[in-house]
């Protein structure tokens, strides 16, 4: 892929997160990068970071994925600053370990907004663009939890979202197939992010990597290559698919 697209990373501003691995992945292969993120700083601070490194051109855009209006105004700023947008990575997402039993209605609702309507907002504006350039590529990050019911650090809601997203996966790549535009999920498990840093008990986690095959948890970089390989152009054939990355904890 050449620097003629851009690619759009949603939640990226994480020092130590997915979404930050997944734009320096990108602009490897030689995309362009807009990096939305709730946290404007952390988001321009992620794009100067993956230019300089890539020599790619960037930009750091404040974007809150639940509001229409700020998603409008983030998308605007990346097709003005940038190349024409040719990928998407909707890669922004909350989750909360709390029992089921204990979930407020607003908990809830606060889980699938950020997950879920989110990424159908991200998605929707990009979308005429894509379709009226008979390209793109929309990479959706779900969860391992969307597969097998929580038990990693999610709880019903997150679950609940992350499947919400699956669903929006296949049927998307049904309809727009026929522009020329592939849409995939990644599901990943146990993975090295700020978001589980301190938050599973060691002991937890010792267990879940004894039950892993590859004995190890999951980097930001290993979901950062399979995102990648799905944007490239070589992965035109590819659509509707999930594909889990997990180190084999869960096999199915």
């Amino acid at each position: 892929m050449t620097a003629q697209y851009t690619a759009v990373v949603t939640g990226a501003g994480s020092r130590r997160g997915i979404g930050r691995a997944i734009g320096h992945a990108l602009a490897a292969d030689g995309w362009q990068v807009a990096v939305l993120d709730i946290d404007e700083a952390a988001a321009k601070d992620a794009a100067h970071e993956i230019g300089n490194e890539h020599n790619v051109a960037t930009i750091g855009a404040l974007c809150d994925v639940t509001s229409e209006a700020s998603v409008r105004t983030a998308i605007g700023e990346a097709e003005k600053a940038l190349a024409p947008i040719g990928a998407v990575v909707n890669n922004a997402g909350i989750t909360s370990p709390a029992r089921f039993v204990d979930v407020s209605k607003a908990e809830f609702d606060r889980i699938f907004a950020v997950n879920v309507t989110g990424t159908f907002l991200v998605t929707q504006q990009v979308t005429p663009a894509l379709i009226e350039r008979g390209f793109g590529r929309i990479v959706n990050i779900s969860s391992v939890s969307a597969e097998r019911g929580g038990g990693v650090f999610g709880g019903a809601p997150y679950s609940a979202a992350k499947a919400a997203v699956l669903g929006l996966t296949r049927a998307l790549a049904r309809e727009l197939g026929p522009d020329g535009i592939t849409v995939n999920a990644v599901a990943p498990g146990l993975i090295e992010t700020d978001i589980t840093a301190g938050k599973l008990p060691p002991e937890r986690k010792s267990q879940m990597i004894a039950e892993t095959p590859v004995r190890r948890p999951g980097t930001p970089q290993d979901v950062a290559a399979l995102v990648a390989f799905l944007c490239r152009n070589e992965t035109g054939y590819i659509t509707g698919a999930t594909y889990d990355i997990n180190g084999g904890s869960h096999i199915h």
